[in-house]
């Protein structure tokens, strides 16, 4: 299994490979021919989310017992709502919570990153055209949520997708642990086996919808324990195998 990371180099940024500790530079492209070149230190290293995506696919209500924290039935198909592209941040940068939205949740979840263009997938070939999976904080306005009764404006501020640290390559996502801490407390606890809608069949469903592109994101939904984050919060979400991906939270006017 590898992980691969995005850094900033200079003016531009490039990727990163690390495998049991070694560290190497990635050489070609990550989403067509690549090899692991030149080991490098990873002291000193600047890490960005590891892809721009153009759209985040989020999966709701797909941990049975986060649909029962809600208070909601079991969706009889995947839940769909995109995060735009603009709310992407990486490890390290700050969420930025806006003080007249109200309640501002974490989610934590696991992201599986696509790999190359994917249209009306059939299941058995599902795993063909994931990259890899990272970590993702669904952050939600959950005031605004109850409020207007969709998903677009309570999950797509700007810094309201946090993602990282890294593409963990070749892990399978069938049964790894999902946790949330804030400022350190363990919030969110669940494993990947207790998803209602599977790896497989989200992108089986999603691409029968729409056209996902090379580094597009899913994210497969939340487990219970979701909670409010204010500003001074730090925001840890961490998935198996993959690493721990942490932010501040921030007031925003």
């Amino acid at each position: 299994m590898m992980r691969v990371y995005r850094i900033q180099e200079g003016a531009g940024t490039r990727y990163v490979s690390e495998r049991e500790g070694q560290w190497r530079l990635v050489e070609g492209d990550l989403f067509g021919a690549f090899t692991e070149g030149a080991a490098i230190q990873p002291e000193g290293l600047e890490f960005l989310a590891p892809v721009l995506p153009s759209k985040i696919v989020c999966v709701g209500l797909n941990y049975r017992d986060h649909a029962i924290e809600q208070g909601k039935p079991l969706p009889p198909e995947p839940l769909l709502f995109i995060k735009p592209s603009t709310a992407v941040i990486g490890p390290g940068a700050a969420i930025e919570s806006p003080m007249w939205a109200g309640r501002i949740d974490h989610e934590a979840e696991l992201g599986i990153v696509i790999g190359k263009r994917a249209t009306a997938v059939p299941l058995g070939r599902a795993h063909e055209f994931i990259l890899g999976l990272t970590c993702v904080n669904d952050v939600t306005a959950r005031d605004l949520q109850n409020k207007d009764g969709q998903y677009t404006r309570c999950k797509g501020f700007d810094t309201f997708a946090p993602v990282g640290p890294c593409i963990a390559v070749g892990l399978d996502g069938h049964d790894l642990q999902v946790r949330g801490y804030v400022n350190g407390h363990l919030r969110q606890d669940s494993r990947t086996r207790e998803l209602i809608f599977t790896i497989p069949e989200l992108v089986t469903f999603i691409t029968s919808v729409m056209t996902l592109l090379p580094g597009d994101i899913i994210s497969t939904g939340t487990p219970s324990g979701i909670g409010p984050i204010v500003p001074g919060d730090s925001v840890t979400i961490h998935v198996e195998g993959i690493g721990a991906l942490t932010n501040t939270v921030v007031a925003r006017g």
